[in-house]
């Protein structure tokens, strides 16, 4: 009977675009002008986000209808990569005290983050990514990096990128797990399950 019930979740991968809120209902003030989840796809009912992005992050967004594989997901045992760009030309010093955890503020206190991966990029054209300009080049130079954590706190990578100097000016969630960042912008796919 448990594995019938397992089959009747359903599971989808969704590439969010910028300005989209990883939510289906908006409470707050100008709720018309905020675009969300359900206007990108018919989802069934019950259709909930694993690991929300906010609103100016971008990429891989795993849904499901499975509260447990919600759960599972956004446990320390599944790893998350993030391209950040970053302002500025980031060094890597930087780059080895992101490695080495830097602190952050959490919850009206100070926190710091677990050693995680990191390493320099060159820009991502291999990714299926919105060509979206963020700044002006006459404001300085612009770089990227590779950010891979197994936490979550929030705008954890934004903070991370800040401790050490270099502001993230673009977000993009490119990897959980072993599932990677394939569909293009803003489009949806279903599949059976989540490769972890």
């Amino acid at each position: 009977m448990k594995d019938q019930k397992q089959h009747q979740h359903r599971h989808f991968l969704l590439h969010k675009p910028y300005g989209v809120l990883s939510q289906f209902i908006y409470e707050g003030k100008r709720k018309n002008r905020k675009r969300k989840l359900g206007e990108l796809y018919d989802f069934p009912e019950g259709t909930m986000a694993i690991g929300r992005l906010d609103e100016d992050s971008e990429g891989l967004l795993f849904m499901t209808t499975d509260g447990m594989m919600s759960q599972l997901v956004r446990s320390s045992k599944v790893e998350k990569e993030y391209y950040a760009q970053v302002d500025g030309l980031i060094t890597q010093r930087a780059v080895s005290d992101l490695q080495n955890g830097v602190w952050i503020g959490q919850k009206g206190g100070k926190y710091k983050t677990k050693p995680c991966e990191a390493r320099l990029l060159d820009e991502p054209s291999s990714l299926n990514i919105e060509k979206r300009h963020v700044r002006d080049d006459r404001h300085g130079p612009k770089s990227w990096v590779s950010i891979t954590v197994r936490e979550g706190k929030f705008r954890q990578v934004r903070k991370m990128t800040a401790a050490v100097g270099y502001p993230t000016l673009r977000l993009i969630r490119v990897r959980i797990g072993k599932t990677k960042l394939k569909i293009g912008f803003g489009e949806v796919e279903e599949v059976t399950e989540f490769e972890l």
